[in-house]
């Protein structure tokens, strides 16, 4: 019977240890669930849509976890260089075969006879302690890198899920900002209609102008459906990007053209400088490549020699009132003589993971500076295009005036009027995807930049 005290130790450890985790868990669960609460009590602005995404999206979780999956691998290589302790107790009996000696003794059957059986108990406790592996220390370091990088890697996890909430945020907004200009053009239909049908029933209008009137209307009526639906389904994208439940009832804070709009843009070297200090994937590459340099650098330590000290002492003896206090110790030193090209192959394959990394930080630098240079041109234009589209719809705006007045008077038919109108709905149109291009590109800039949690 073997009886290893080491094992049940652990086993108590983890589970107590597994309470604390459960509580602190619960505890964090329920502090992040009263945040949500407050968060979403409040209309939801565009900041508070990409942190609550940076938080929330299973993307971003996932990450997370992984990252502490590699910093859990830190205690693993430390594990190494730490004392390994261990106790048991084992009781054995034996019986030997005097013919498996190979030779006669005086005094037993040279056919072979029994001896015993002999029964010990022996009680004792082991220790070792690595008093130096070069190899060990390497692979603590590589894993604590790497840990680094896993949290860098979390961290660009949560400004991609950022950014799509972001701009799915706008999607939103944009579907709800169709459906004001929808609305807005049912009722320009709906009074064109009023205007038609008084002339007709006062004898100064034509059947005409009402069947124009009435496609028109109807015309409006199925954009407005469509838009409705196109609202419905841009919620529904929104509370997915978040990683809400699709039931949750989201409020947006702003409508898209009272979102901030502004004149001045960062200097553009400036802003590739900022963008490749702090963009998270940038520092997750940088990380991954030193974490693979000294992950090769263990890898070569593993041919130095190591230093390793062991112990043990218990009682052993044939029943429990006849033991003796037994010891050994000991000092081991291990050489690595060869063992068939192994660690050289695990060496190449180590400076080729180096290389494959180091040509991916090399793109991804080039990478960001392109899009944060294509970033800034493209808030210029859009920028340019919401001012040509707003000054496009004022216009517009006044021959619709304009134009409804002529029809009311009598001095001309509907058609002026519906064909202003029809222009003018384009133009609210458009005026709506200049403003989601501009804010989209604030997006995009944020991304570039590695900055999307810190939007207002």
């Amino acid at each position: 019977m073997i009886v290893h005290h080491r094992l049940l130790r652990r086993r108590s450890a983890v589970f107590i240890v597994g309470l604390g985790v459960a509580a602190a868990t619960s505890a964090c669960a329920a502090g992040a669930q009263d945040a949500l609460d407050t968060m979403l009590a409040r209309p939801l602005t565009l900041g508070d849509a990409a942190r609550l995404a940076a938080h929330g999206n299973a993307a971003a979780q996932e990450a997370r976890y992984e990252a502490d999956q590699a910093t859990a691998r830190i205690i693993q290589a430390r594990s190494d260089l730490l004392p390994n302790a261990s106790a048991y107790v084992q009781e054995h009996g034996t019986v030997i075969n005097t013919a498996t000696f190979g030779f006669s003794l005086p005094g037993f059957d040279p056919g072979g006879q029994l001896l015993g059986p002999v029964n010990t108990i022996d009680a004792r406790a082991r220790l070792s302690q690595t008093i130096f592996d070069w190899a060990a220390l390497s692979r603590v370091r590589s894993a604590r890198t790497a840990a680094v990088a896993g949290s860098a890697v979390a961290n660009d996890a949560a400004e991609q899920a950022a950014s799509v909430a972001a701009l799915a945020y706008l999607r939103a907004q944009r579907a709800d900002a169709q459906l004001s200009a929808r609305t807005a053009d049912s009722v320009l239909a709906d009074s064109l209609l009023g205007i038609a049908r008084d002339q007709l029933t006062a004898g100064v209008g034509v059947a005409l102008d009402v069947t124009r009137a009435e496609a028109q209307v109807a015309a409006v009526r199925a954009q407005l459906i469509a838009a409705r639906a196109e609202r419905d389904r841009a919620r529904l994208d929104l509370l997915r990007a978040l990683g809400l439940p699709l039931d949750a009832h989201v409020r947006l804070a702003d409508s898209l053209s009272a979102l901030a709009m502004t004149d001045t843009l960062p200097n553009e070297q400036e802003a590739i400088a900022r963008a490749l200090e702090q963009r998270p994937d940038l520092r997750a590459a940088e990380q991954q490549l030193l974490a693979a340099r000294q992950t090769a650098n263990a890898i070569r330590a593993e041919r130095l020699p190591s230093l390793t000290a062991f112990g043990d002492e218990g009682f052993l003896g044939t029943n429990g009132g006849n033991k003796l206090n037994t010891y050994q110790w000991g000092v081991q030193v291990s050489v690595p003589v060869f063992d068939g090209l192994r660690r050289e192959g695990r060496v190449d394959e180590q400076q080729a993971r180096v290389r494959e990394i180091d040509v991916r930080l090399r793109d991804l630098r080039q990478q960001t500076a392109i899009e944060v240079r294509g970033a800034l041109l493209d808030l210029t234009s859009s920028h340019e295009a919401v001012d040509a589209a707003r000054e496009q719809l004022r216009l517009i705006e006044q021959e619709v005036a304009q134009a409804r007045d002529r029809f009311r008077a009598g001095v001309s038919g509907n058609l002026d009027v519906i064909t202003a109108s029809l222009t003018l709905n384009s133009a609210r149109t458009q005026l709506v995807d200049a403003l989601a291009s501009y804010q989209s590109a604030r997006v995009g800039l944020a991304r570039a930049l590695g900055a999307v949690t810190s939007l207002p």
